[in-house]
């Protein structure tokens, strides 16, 4: 499946989430996301813009792939896959027997909505601030998503330059910038 995102920072969440309520989109509930990510020891995913994660949440982990990102939408664009597994911690002791190295973690807590066929995420990520995410998966490229997420984003309020740096790329460039 291919993600398809609209990220923006924002300086209060609290208009976007009343209006969404309002509109009765259908809230998931909040919750802690604990991201642990790794790199490969046969390439850099860094430079290839590629992505593997181990995601806590509450009792459940998930780990995902996230192909290189696709910049023809103007918004980010990615393969992403993903698959529960019963351990996080076993898996994760799997990635480094097998040479992957932690790069970082990310912690946020996101509270998710469903809103006009698209999932709708009001993120407060550790370090960074409060950002809405609006999303939609599909299977074509030329789905038309990016144009609906437009259409969503202008209809809640939610404006300004697109993020098209994933989480742990802000965090990695704080950090660095923090260590000069």
């Amino acid at each position: 499946m291919l993600e398809v995102e609209l990220k923006v920072k924002v300086p209060s969440l609290e208009p976007v989430r009343n209006y969404l309520l309002e509109k009765q989109a259908v809230a998931a509930g909040r919750i802690h996301e604990h991201d642990i990510y790794y790199n490969a020891p046969h390439r850099d995913f860094g430079v290839t813009d590629e992505a593997v994660r181990v995601r806590y949440t509450n009792n459940h982990a998930v780990v995902t792939y996230k192909g290189a990102k696709i910049r023809k939408f103007g918004l980010k664009a990615r393969e992403e896959l993903n698959t529960a597994v019963g351990s996080g911690e076993v898996f994760e002791t799997m990635l480094d027997r097998l040479g992957f190295t932690k790069t970082t973690e990310v912690n946020k807590w996101r509270e998710n909505f469903r809103y006009a066929d698209a999932a709708i995420s009001l993120d407060e990520v550790d370090e960074l601030g409060t950002f809405v995410e609006i999303e939609i998966m599909t299977a074509d490229e030329n789905s038309g998503a990016a144009a609906v997420i437009q259409r969503i984003a202008q209809e809640i309020g939610v404006s300004g330059e697109p993020i098209l740096a994933s989480y742990l790329e802000l965090l990695l460039a704080k950090r660095r910038g923090a260590r000069h």
